[in-house]
């Protein structure tokens, strides 16, 4: 439930105070998945968290998705997930996925910009062990809709876009170093963010080519 050290998307070092939170690594084989669709994988595992804080949450919390996989509740972060592929050919062979979550952590650093835990969320302290499973059967669930070919990745894309936070507001961004308003309007097949600007511009990046920014153009995490 705790692991020592930690790297989140972009090399940011995950912060978690020992015994409050869960730091944990899974070893996956989706040997099945072609390396071009291994998007999908990050889509699958992002919803099984996101299914489990659902379940754990009052009614009317947000929970959504932060392109490409950190899990937010409302506008703050409460999970970061990192996954690590192997190639064998034209399939993965083996994933490693970490995941940090906020549970029962808090007080944060300064340097940290937006988090939030489920305790500050709820107000209850929640045990680890039968969160840890919880998080892994929902994860598991996304996985075997991700095994079953068309029907499940359908459900997969749907749900995924349908979470993903900030889709369809106007927001700013950098975008490759310049500062952009645009709206997110999709996910394509690569995993790569689609965007509208202003009338006629569109934008397509990568994971390093986009940086959020609050309304304040401060970044957001």
């Amino acid at each position: 439930m705790e692991q020592t050290a930690g790297i989140g998307q972009r090399g940011n070092v995950w912060h978690s105070a020992p015994g409050k939170n869960l730091t944990f690594s899974l070893v996956l084989k989706p040997c099945f998945l072609p390396f071009e669709k291994q998007y999908m994988l990050t889509k699958a595992v992002s919803l099984g968290v996101a299914d489990c804080l659902l379940s754990l949450l009052p009614d009317g919390q947000a929970v959504s998705i932060k392109w490409p996989n950190d899990i937010y509740i409302g506008r703050r972060k409460v999970c970061g997930i990192l996954i690590s592929n192997r190639v064998s050919g034209s399939s993965l062979s083996s994933s490693v996925v970490g995941i940090g979550l906020n549970v029962n952590q808090t007080e944060f650093p300064e340097w940290i910009p937006n988090p939030v835990s489920l305790k500050q969320v709820t107000g209850r302290e929640e045990a680890l062990e039968p969160l840890l499973r919880n998080v892994v059967e929902c994860i598991a669930f996304r996985y075997g809709q991700l095994q079953d070919g068309s029907e499940g990745v359908e459900k997969l894309d749907k749900e995924y876009l349908s979470k993903l936070l900030f889709r369809g507001e106007k927001r700013p961004y950098l975008l490759r170093g310049e500062r952009i308003e645009a709206t997110i309007v999709d996910v394509n097949r690569f995993g790569h963010l689609d965007l509208t600007g202003s009338p006629g511009e569109k934008y397509t990046c990568q994971l390093k080519e986009l940086v959020f920014l609050d309304l304040a153009g401060r970044q957001v995490d």
